[in-house]
């Protein structure tokens, strides 16, 4: 369907890609994975011809209809949602226009030879017409904006209404109505919702039959969806068969393998180059010399990718507190309308936090759950009821405005020593390192750093700080999978109190033990881990 051929693709002086290849093969289902700034992106902007190759070929068949989401929405006005996501099929809506067109003139005489052309058309466009969906494009289009958050009411509101976020939404809804031969996602489940990422995730895996190529730092969406993980590292491509859990397991079974294969060439050309220069001097042993020296030449030689350096760094055991840490009773809060009157978010709420426990607050889109956490954490003050912090609790909060409360004139290194000035530089060093800022890293101006760069940095500031309850709204928005894996493993560490919101369910269920949920204004408490929860509630068959 889709061919790469030794692509090269250079950016200054970093080389994307020397001498790449992969296919897009129909309904084949694959997952780009690297590190940030390897070219996943650059990939699709290829494939779509927003780029350019410096060499190789990109062949592509000639009626294959490619659909690419990207985060960069571009500008939307003028139209409701729903006729936003429609407009985007503009060519099967030209196609029904060519439908009702050679029907009206099917009505009109014409001779044996014009009717028999016309026919002929008429069956080669309705085809095509019922290949793209035509005949049900706008239930499509609701049915995939109602799975992804907009509801009924919202398909005629206008999309200037829409803040970002949810603008992403109606972007993504456009691409997915269009019902493409090959679905080019780039963080597809960024700005969604667990309730709509599964929509997404049951959408794709049964409804969808085309090919997909996206990129995702969600790994339990990854797991379920594709069955290729390719890795673009080190201006290279590598297929791995299998979805992200078998790549881990693979990648590191052919590092091994690689490591080894490594070694033993090393000893091999150590013996040769020894004996070359053992005998280069005399003549008795000068064929054999040239012989070695010819036989050199022609290795192909080893080369090992760079390594991922992983930082261990051991945070400092955070101050015992009381061992209740937020006493809740009869909680409410409201926020005001425009328009006079107060919208309830929840009400009557109560319940306790424990020392130790890790809680995840969840709920549907709009339950109140980002505002629960604001009015436990005191940045919001409740209408109704309390929330009671308990002896010796040192609270830290953060939430995607944290970012924007960033210095964006100091260094990652200042911020750091800013929050934590009796740490020595070794201990700061570390702690930047543990958060993947590395070497000249530190050095980098907050006004530099990408969002999910800032996510680390604040993450790092909290985690680096004497504090026993984190209370996390959203702390994996913008993160890779690697930098999700750090802070998974921080916070599993972590001897005092977490509650968090987060529509990452791999990490969910591996932190939390204990888990609220937000429902009609109501708090809900599953004595139990985030699988626990799925089962009581019978999500577990769309989550698993």
């Amino acid at each position: 369907m889709i061919h790469l051929t030794d692509i090269c693709k250079q950016h200054g002086n970093r080389v994307l890609f020397k001498n790449a290849s992969f296919q897009i093969l129909p309904g084949s289902r694959s997952g780009l994975v690297g590190p940030n700034g390897a070219g996943k992106s650059t990939i699709f902007r290829l494939i779509t011809g927003e780029e350019s190759l410096d060499a190789g070929e990109i062949s592509c068949g000639k009626k294959t209809v490619i659909g690419y989401f990207s985060q960069d929405v571009g500008e939307m006005a003028g139209r409701s949602a729903l006729q936003e996501v429609i407009a985007a099929s503009e060519a099967t809506v030209a196609l029904g226009e060519q439908i009702r067109t050679m029907e009206a003139q099917m009505c009109e005489p014409l001779a044996d030879d014009e009717m028999a052309a016309l026919l002929e058309r008429y069956g080669d466009v309705q085809q095509e017409f019922e290949h793209r969906g035509g005949y049900d494009l706008e239930s499509r289009a609701q049915a995939v904006l109602t799975g992804l958050g907009i509801g009924p009411d919202d398909y005629h509101s206008p999309v200037e209404s829409f803040s970002g976020g949810w603008k992403m939404r109606i972007a993504l809804a456009r691409i997915l109505t269009l019902n493409p031969d090959v679905l080019l996602l780039d963080e597809p489940t960024n700005h969604l919702d667990v309730e709509s990422i599964v929509w997404l995730e049951n959408w794709l895996a049964e409804d969808y039959q085309g090919a997909l190529v996206m990129t995702s730092h969600d790994r339990d969406f990854m797991n379920r969806l594709v069955d290729r993980v390719v890795e673009v590292a080190a201006g290279s491509i590598t297929s791995y068969g299998g979805n992200y859990d078998f790549y881990l397991r693979e990648r590191e079974v052919r590092r091994e393998q690689l490591q080894a294969s490594y070694k033993r060439q090393q000893e091999m050309l150590a013996k040769e180059e020894e004996f070359i220069a053992r005998f280069a001097a005399r003549a008795s042993h000068a064929a054999q010399v040239q012989s070695r020296v010819k036989k050199l030449e022609k290795i192909e030689r080893i080369e090992l990718p760079p390594e991922q350096k992983v930082i261990k760094f051991e945070f400092a055991a955070p101050p015992r507190s009381g061992d209740d840490v937020i006493a809740i009773a009869n909680l409410g809060k409201t926020w005001p309308r425009e328009n006079g009157g107060e919208t309830p978010v929840f009400s009557g709420i109560t319940g306790n936090v424990q020392r130790g426990e890790k809680i995840a607050v969840v709920g549907v889109n709009g339950a109140g759950k980002s505002t629960f956490l604001k009015t436990l954490a005191g940045l919001t003050e409740p209408t109704g009821g309390t929330a009671t912090i308990g002896a010796n609790v040192q609270l830290g909060y953060f939430s995607q405005h944290s970012m924007e409360l960033l210095d964006p004139k100091k260094s990652v290194f200042e911020t750091v020593q800013d929050a934590l000035p009796q740490q020595t530089i070794g201990v700061l060093r570390n702690l930047c390192a543990a958060f993947l800022f590395q070497g000249d890293d530190v050095d980098k101006r907050v006004d530099k750093l990408s969002g999910g760069e800032k996510s680390r940095l604040v993450l790092a500031t909290l985690l680096g700080r004497p504090l026993n309850l984190l209370i996390l709204d959203e702390p994996t928005n913008h993160l890779d999978i690697q930098s999700r894996e750090v802070l998974l493993e921080a916070l599993q560490k972590f001897a005092g109190t977490v509650l968090l919101v987060s529509h990452d369910r791999h990490f969910l269920r591996s932190l939390v033990g204990r888990v609220f949920e937000i429902d009609h204004g109501a708090l809900l408490s599953y004595e139990g881990d985030y699988e626990y929860y799925l089962r009581k509630t019978g999500r577990d068959h769309r989550a698993a």
